[in-house]
């Protein structure tokens, strides 16, 4: 695929994936354990299917804790079985070698995208969270994965974690928040006047750790960015230079002397 400029990307077959955060060892001893004792009927296709299947359960269960707190247990279970099909549909198609990967990559980030849509959704109509945060965190959620994407096909390198942020981190996260809420409520905390905000004001519980995983997205987006943008401008002003010192000594290389019969033609 090439743009308008003439630019060639990495084929998406051709990227590496790289998942270093503190799970990772952990979570895949799991999916390989996993992927061998499915059964044949269950295909990659079925656990993406699964895994969205999840987000709608997440989404449920966060709309109807406004008639009971009981169901954030609901939303936890979403949570599981998102991990399982959206974690797992690759590891059994690389199990079965059976990767579609551009097919793959294609529809495992759709999935996605859709899944983020419902679960930020469903945070914002639930009681614990105003409905103006949870989009405020679907958008630097979705500013992150667009930079996630991009990356992929600039360098063919498909980053799945920065430090200790990843999905199945996040799901953690937001496990141990429904639980949290659950047990002890989504308190109403004081909080003084800060910077732009000239008055002390008051956040729940849950508004105050997502303004925390908003701000930490964004800082690193944004520093992640500047550092990519400038690791590619360096690269391709190395790679121009080549290509001219090339060109300089083709020009500047003498012309092979002409062979006798040449001269007394």
């Amino acid at each position: 695929m090439t743009n308008n400029d003439g630019v060639t990307g990495t084929p998406v077959q051709a990227h590496i994936r790289l998942n270093d955060s503190f799970i990772t060892n952990q979570e895949r001893k799991v999916l390989h354990w996993l992927a061998p004792r499915m059964p044949d009927w269950v295909t990659p296709d079925t656990l993406t299917a699964f895994g969205l299947f999840g987000s709608l359960v997440i989404f449920a269960g966060y709309a109807l804790t406004f008639f009971n707190p009981a169901y954030l247990w609901l939303a936890t279970l979403g949570f599981v079985i998102n991990w399982f099909g959206d974690s797992l549909d690759g590891t059994l198609a690389r199990y079965r070698k059976i990767e579609r990967p551009r097919y793959g990559f294609f529809v495992d980030h759709i999935v996605d995208a859709v899944s983020e849509v419902l679960i930020f959704l469903g945070l914002g109509l639930s009681p614990y969270l105003s409905l103006e945060l949870a989009l405020l965190a679907l958008v630097s959620y979705l500013l992150a994965s667009v930079y996630v994407y991009v990356t992929t096909y600039v360098n063919g390198v498909f980053r799945i974690s920065y430090g200790a942020m990843s999905p199945t981190s996040l799901r953690l996260v937001a496990i141990a928040a429904n639980t949290l809420v659950f047990i002890f409520g989504n308190p109403l905390l004081p909080l003084p006047a800060v910077w732009l905000i000239p008055e002390s004001f008051t956040m729940t519980l849950f508004d105050l750790a997502v303004t925390g995983i908003i701000i930490a997205i964004t800082i690193l987006f944004t520093v992640q960015s500047f550092n990519t943008a400038r690791e590619l401008s360096r690269q391709d002003i190395a790679t121009r230079q080549k290509k001219q010192s090339r060109r300089q000594r083709k020009r500047a290389a003498p012309l092979p002397a002409k062979s006798t019969e040449e001269k007394t033609a």
